[in-house]
């Protein structure tokens, strides 16, 4: 009996969890590095080349006898609309824009380029007036393939008046886009990739938007555009070797502009300006490939480099644009944790001679490397099997054979009984427990402060207490819920220390010779808290 075929799609998708307004403001500001990223990554390997725009729209490129036509391609990318239509149309003339450099130094570079058929040039249509570049009413055909998507909703309205400047009283707008309900929307809110309603974030850092009927064509209406056909299509796709079955959903549709002075549109020969039944034999040109969909987890190639008073650490970690994209947060190096082993490497006495652990090390675990070198004993731990894996190989590559016997590697789940009692079997109880960025998620910080009370050693060695010393960057901590569930298990805050500023005790302030900057290592504007806890 043959294996049932997996379907790739959920009807009633779950609820989305949105990325934070921090990351929401950082891809819209930083679109146009996203985008030259990711030509520096695929060059012009990643689409191909559209052929099908004249089996779709080849009545619109057909010139009268004698014409030029004029066709505006917006979002060209590396050129994969421009030079079908050039090769296929000798009377034809393109202006090509993207806002990604990178994108237009592939255009130019191309073997069929040539400025006599392409003006290819850089442009932002959210922010730069088209105008100053393409003269107005000039342009008899735009075309926007998997393009508009890429614009935040709020400045969709933006783009479609610059190209409305440009187009004459007869031209058209022709659209390829992303449909809602796509196997990829559904993807990335499974993945809490959401920016906003039907809007998501690539691992890539690019961003998508998913069209409906009504969305579309109102958006276009309401900038001064008639609607001359638009349809959803759908095709289902199988990837035979892992038994996959994938809905692909795209919309397209024409628009021309709106004729309010009684002129009326001149329809090119050869255009079916009725609404079309979805085919099945249609080509997909989508702006990500069923590969790069399901294997799109982000490699792990980024490295960092931590240079300390008395040692160097090379850390290979999964880089910080992927953070709202991947769920295992353990695999990036975060703020506090730089902070943190500077303040351990210019202070070795902190833990020298001590029983160390480390919650939510991650993958990078440098607080436990540092510590490891004065140490007794050091215990760095985390939940998640991958970061763990990587925490494994970073430790391999950086830190001297002789301190591997006293540096070990655990599974902890905060609250799992079973993973407290293997390390309390290997190492009874501790004399300094670590956490770097680990209360940001408030779910979490009640079993946090559990594992710590079952973990923390009951015995006082010299003038200092056992200790719990958490450090935070200032996002969407909650200290009130940290303070306070501290205090439930049994936890009183001694010193607090706040981006230089001490509160408390005088603990914390003597770890700084000078002043927090020494070890701050380029984070002094950050907001820096560090909580000092004993029983």
């Amino acid at each position: 009996m043959a294996a049932k075929k997996m379907l790739i799609y959920s009807a009633s998708p779950s609820p989305a969890r949105q990325v934070t307004p921090f990351w929401k403001e950082k891809y819209e500001r930083e679109a146009g590095r996203y985008w030259d990223l990711f030509y520096r990554r695929h060059k012009d390997k990643f689409f191909k080349d559209r052929h099908y725009l004249d089996k779709e729209w080849g009545g619109y490129f057909k010139a009268r006898d004698g014409e030029k036509l004029v066709v505006l391609e917006v979002g060209c990318g590396a050129g994969n609309t421009v030079f079908p239509l050039i090769a296929s149309h000798p009377n034809i003339f393109v202006h090509a824009c993207d806002f990604s450099p990178r994108a237009i130094d592939l255009v130019k570079a191309h073997k069929d380029f040539s400025e006599d058929r392409v003006n290819a040039f850089v442009c932002d249509l959210t922010q730069h007036n088209l105008n100053e570049i393409v003269a107005p009413s000039s342009v008899d055909v735009a075309t926007m393939i998997f393009v508009l998507s890429a614009v935040s909703p709020e400045k969709m309205p933006i783009v479609l008046q610059n190209i409305r400047k440009v187009l004459k009283p007869n031209g058209h707008v022709l659209l390829r886009d992303y449909a809602a309900g796509d196997l990829a929307q559904e993807r990335f809110t499974s993945k809490e990739q959401q920016i906003s309603e039907n809007f998501y974030v690539r691992g890539d850092g690019t961003r998508a938007y998913y069209f409906s009927n009504d969305h579309l064509t109102t958006l276009f209406e309401q900038n001064g555009f008639e609607t001359d056909e638009v349809s959803v299509y759908s095709k289902q796709m199988e990837n035979r070797s892992r038994e996959l079955v994938m809905n692909r959903r795209w919309i397209q549709a024409v628009f021309s502009l709106n004729f309010s002075d009684g002129q009326e549109s001149v329809e090119r020969p050869g255009n079916d300006l009725c609404t079309k039944d979805p085919a099945s034999d249609l080509e997909i040109d989508m702006s990500e490939s069923i590969t790069a969909m399901f294997d799109s987890a982000p490699s792990i190639n980024e490295i960092t480099e931590i240079k300390l008073k008395n040692c160097n650490f090379r850390i290979k970690v999964l880089g910080k644009e992927h953070q709202h994209t991947c769920k295992s947060t353990g695999l990036m190096l975060w703020e506090s944790a730089r902070f943190i082993c500077n303040v351990l490497s210019e202070n070795p006495s902190i833990v020298s001679g001590k029983k160390v652990l480390e919650l939510g090390s991650g993958s990078a675990g440098i607080c436990s490397m540092v510590a490891a070198q004065s140490a007794q004993l050091v215990v760095a731990t985390d939940g998640d099997k991958e970061s763990l894996n990587l925490l494994n190989e970073n430790i391999a590559a950086n830190v001297e054979p002789n301190l591997l016997t006293k540096l070990v590697v655990k599974k902890l789940l905060w609250g799992n009984a079973d993973d407290i009692k293997d390390i309390k079997d290997l190492a009874g109880g501790f004399d300094v427990i670590i956490g770097t960025d680990v209360t940001y998620n408030s779910e979490a910080i009640s079993p946090l402060f559990e594992t710590a009370r079952k973990m923390i050693s009951e015995d006082c060695q010299g003038e200092r207490k056992p200790a719990l010393i958490l450090c935070h960057i200032q996002r969407r901590v909650d200290e009130n819920s940290i303070l306070s569930s501290a205090s439930n298990y049994g936890f009183k805050l001694i010193d607090k220390w706040f981006n230089g500023i001490e509160s408390n005790g005088g603990i914390i302030s003597s770890w700084f010779s000078i002043d927090a900057a020494t070890c701050n290592n380029g984070l002094q504007n950050a907001p820096l808290t560090i909580l000092y806890f004993c029983m």
